[in-house]
């Protein structure tokens, strides 16, 4: 099997290594994180004008219809730089998602801005009552005249501070678990009777709650619980790269720490508990590495979604025991923010509960549950 990457697929790992290399170290993370948005609006701007904003979409929209490897590349690399901007929360799971079901004048005025970064949407889908990856919706549509307006609350939005719109979920009818009566509605940030609390979770990123009391839909989108399903198979392959990618960084710079801190006047590498240890760490990276690649070679095939479950299924765990060796050969500096393993662990804690918890993407992989 060819795993090489094509001349597009180098160039797109090209640009995201050079803008990690440009634009970030452990202390630029810690003040990109400090913005009030939970990312750096210049470095979205960039990243904008790099294309690599507008790389996922489709080109009939203006993309390069990236394929699951091209998705892949790209994450891992951002993943391995620890990158804070929400390309997967923004552009992969609501920029794709508004591209595939907005019509009209709504497409044509917000597509190119969202292309360009110029905009910036976020997917307004859980709510409290989603426990274990199944559906839950109870947020209200009601037919108003003319317009819909929507009434409940989103509990959780990531990257949703200082968005431009919401897609939000919510139903006509059917009851909360049940996927009849369910759509997705466009949603202006400014809408009147739309109220966000912003707060932050483990890795630091920001994330609001909506209320919705009454708010106006600016449109009625063309979807519903298939389409998220389906664009959410391709964010959680994207999140499994990232993680990858975050592994990979974390054990790479945890050996260089052990090949050169001594005890007992030898480098704590040539430790035989330690060794083995770290060569089980490096045998997860290798079984993810191998999953991740089956994913990418059943793109466009049946087995392509339970390829991407399975990957997320083994390196959701895997990923945070890894996280909490690298941290302890550290000692307690590895939880510190002086360091990027720390960075690293959080973002993984994060990468490996959310959209669901990895006993759940688990029984996904096994075909049980939703």
């Amino acid at each position: 099997m060819n795993f090489d990457l094509s001349e597009d697929e180098e160039m797109l790992k090209a640009l995201a290594e050079r803008f990690v290399t440009d634009s970030y170290d452990i202390e630029k993370r810690r003040l990109f994180l400090a913005e009030p948005q939970g990312f750096s609006a210049l470095n979205w701007t960039l990243l904008g004008e790099l294309g690599l904003i507008a790389a996922p979409f489709d080109d009939a929209a203006g993309g390069l219809s990236l394929d699951a490897t091209g998705i892949a590349t790209i994450f891992e690399a951002l993943g391995r730089g620890l990158v804070v901007e929400p390309l997967i929360e923004n552009v992969l799971l609501a920029g794709r998602l508004f591209a595939a079901t907005a019509q009209g004048a709504l497409r044509d005025e917000w597509l190119p801005l969202l292309l360009t970064g110029e905009r910036r949407i976020a997917l307004a889908h859980a709510e409290t009552g989603a426990r274990g990856g199944h559906l839950w919706v109870e947020t209200q549509a009601e037919a108003a005249g003319t317009s819909v307006r929507l009434r409940g609350e989103k509990a959780y939005v990531p990257a949703g501070v200082g968005a431009d719109g919401y897609i939000v979920s919510a139903r006509s009818g059917g009851s909360a678990e049940s996927t009849d009566g369910l759509g997705l509605y466009f949603v202006a940030a400014d809408a009147p009777g739309l109220s966000a609390r912003s707060w932050r979770t483990a890795d630091g990123s920001a994330a609001v709650s909506l209320t919705l009391d009454g708010v106006e839909a600016v449109q009625t989108l063309d979807g519903g619980a298939a389409e998220i399903a389906a664009i959410a198979l391709l964010a959680d392959l994207a999140r499994s790269a990232e993680a990858l990618g975050i592994m990979e960084r974390i054990f790479g710079e945890t050996l260089d720490y052990l090949r050169t801190r001594q005890q007992f006047g030898h480098a704590l590498a040539s430790f035989q508990a330690i060794q083995h240890r770290m060569v089980t760490q490096y045998a997860a990276i290798e079984q993810s590495r191998g999953l991740l690649n089956l994913a990418l070679v059943s793109d466009g095939s049946d087995g392509f979604a339970n390829a991407v479950r399975g990957l997320r299924a083994f390196i959701s765990p895997a990923s945070i025991e890894l996280g909490h060796e690298m941290i302890q050969f550290h000692g307690g500096m590895g939880v510190t923010d002086e360091l990027s393993i720390g960075h690293g662990h959080k973002r993984l804690l994060v990468l490996s509960r959310w959209p669901d918890d990895p006993d759940t993407a688990l029984d996904r992989f096994a075909g049980i549950g939703g």
